[in-house]
């Protein structure tokens, strides 16, 4: 049986406190990718809504990643690292694991700077993401059912072809260029007072908490999971890096482990972010469509997460707050989103 929390929220280490995590990149490199990656990506808008804001107490603004390039935020993040490729580098090829919007972003990324590109999936992955990733003519490998079984897969390519890594979430330029969001919102709003985002491999909160941190010390950054093993609250809990299985959901970016070798998304999560939601996969369904009924958007299961957060309570007292929403992607499938506005 999978593993859930009864409590709802659980505490990270607070953020710059004595002995904290300090890694090898800062908000200045935050700025640089900003720079770097303008070509490849739209600065999203932040703007206001009102239900949320009528229903919580809170003023909640939403960040809209689910209008960027690709349809998520990952293009961000792989525009960052790609385009620090050698020439060398790029001469070889590159190839990720992905459960869809990196493996679309790196496959679009790819082609716009004539770059070979593979992408290995497990078989949760859904089909309209698959045929996306093709779409940009990229490599698919399909293999295994789950994000471990896909990485061993790319890890036999990588031996056998020479191909270069592309990490979906733990690597410092994935970071820093998912960090420009935290950056843009904290430009477009410097009194925010909470960032809420999914949580997942850590790559999107660590760029965040890192360029947000940087800014302001006293702005709340929350990361949103489901209940069914999310890899990296479990890492800790555990206090290191541990290996979840993976179970088909709405939220089917979210799933996997964050790596038993994770170097730093797991210790950025562990001393920047402050706090873990847990929401489950009943509260899924009705976010997503709440979300398209009060402000006109498509959303994907994981952008789905921190609805359900903010609509069933889990934030404890936010009334009066101003709070910057995270809507991380819009992939999902037209029969998925038919089925959570109807039912």
């Amino acid at each position: 049986m999978p593993r859930t929390i009864s409590s709802p929220v659980i505490p990270a280490h607070k953020s710059l406190t004595k002995g904290a995590f300090t890694g090898p990149v800062s908000a200045a490199d935050v700025l640089q990718a900003s720079k770097r990656i303008a070509p490849y990506i739209i600065r999203t808008p932040l703007i206001y809504s009102r239900a949320l804001s009528q229903q919580t107490g809170a003023e909640v603004w939403l960040k809209l990643e689910n209008l960027q390039n690709t349809g998520s935020f990952k293009i961000r993040g792989a525009a960052n690292r790609i385009l620090q490729l050698s020439a060398e580098e790029r001469k070889r090829g590159i190839i990720t694991v992905s459960s869809g919007n990196h493996g679309r972003a790196v496959a679009r990324v790819a082609q716009e700077t004539g770059i070979a590109a593979t992408i290995c999936l497990s078989t949760l992955v859904p089909e309209n993401k698959v045929e996306a990733i093709r779409s940009y003519g990229a490599n698919v490998h399909v293999a295994g059912n789950s994000q471990d079984e896909a990485q061993e897969e790319a890890e036999r390519l990588i031996r056998e072809k020479g191909l270069v890594w592309i990490s979906a979430f733990d690597d410092l330029a994935i970071i820093t260029g998912q960090g420009t969001i935290g950056l843009e919102i904290m430009q477009d709003m410097p009194d925010c007072e909470i960032i809420m985002a999914p949580l997942s491999g850590g790559g999107l909160l660590a760029g965040i908490a890192l360029a947000t941190k940087s800014i302001s010390s006293y702005t709340r950054i929350i990361g949103v999971s489901m209940e069914i093993e999310p890899g990296m609250v479990r890492s800790l809990e555990a206090g290191k890096p541990v290996n979840v299985d993976e179970h088909p959901s709405l939220a089917d970016a979210l799933g996997g482990s964050i790596g038993l070798d994770n170097r730093y998304t797991f210790p950025y999560i562990r001393d920047y972010m402050d706090e873990a939601v847990l929401v489950s996969e009943a509260s899924l369904a009705p976010a997503l469509r709440y979300t398209f009924e009060n402000e006109g958007l498509v959303i994907e299961g994981g952008s789905a997460t921190v609805i359900a957060a903010l609509c069933d309570g889990k934030i404890g007292d936010i009334k009066g707050k101003k709070i910057a929403v995270v809507l991380s992607g819009r992939n999902i499938s037209t029969d998925k989103v038919i089925k959570a506005l109807t039912d």
